[in-house]
């Protein structure tokens, strides 16, 4: 019997979900290395789907939330969180700088600089000298990206790719998707390892 091949991976993420920052940490170990890294705007998806973030809800809402991420780092072995100050900020240039970066072949090794600097560093990602710090130590060109975060090329690719993900019904991140079946929250890749697998 010829099994079919496994089903293509696509994990969509922002740079301000410290979820994903987890799920990123993970993600090779856990789910192997083919699979697609997509960068989206998780603030155009909340406004597409009428939600907003569990961060911006009541203050004892943001602390367990917090505390729940503190403690999965710790139960996965990832160094303590240091929380940008202020946060949740306004992500939309890191999540440029992202789409460029991944269109130059170098998006997975900015994303995973970038989410350490953001949630090991405590660096805000919603300040420009933050975002091309992290492009620097990427190995990008930081004035580069600065120009690339302006292009109107790089600012419709991350706008399409965020509205296909609503499409396809994703409405948080991390997201797995496997084909059209998805496992959102750093929680599940296990299981969508599982499915894939078995797939």
């Amino acid at each position: 019997m010829v099994r079919s091949p496994a089903p293509e991976a696509t994990f969509f993420f922002d740079l301000g979900s410290p979820f994903a920052y987890l799920a990123s940490e993970r993600l090779h170990d856990v789910l192997g290395e083919q699979l697609t890294w997509q960068p989206i705007s998780l603030g155009a998806l909340f406004k597409l789907n009428g939600r907003s973030s569990w961060a911006l809800g009541e203050a004892q809402q943001r602390r367990r939330g917090m505390a729940e991420v503190e403690r999965r780092a710790r139960l996965y072995g990832l160094a303590p969180l240091r929380w940008p100050d202020p946060w949740p900020g306004h992500y939309l240039m890191a999540m440029r700088a992202a789409t460029y970066a991944f269109s130059v072949g170098c998006g997975v090794r900015f994303t995973q600089q970038a989410f350490r600097d953001s949630f090991v560093r405590g660096a805000d990602l919603s300040l420009p000298e933050n975002v091309l710090g992290s492009a620097r130590r990427a190995g990008l060109d930081s004035e580069r990206v600065r120009a690339a975060c302006e292009d109107p090329q790089v600012k419709l690719a991350l706008r399409a790719a965020t509205d296909a993900a609503h499409r396809l019904g994703v409405f948080g991140v991390p997201t797995v998707a496997l084909g059209r079946e998805l496992f959102w929250g750093d929680d599940r890749l296990e299981e969508a390892a599982e499915e894939r697998r078995t797939a």
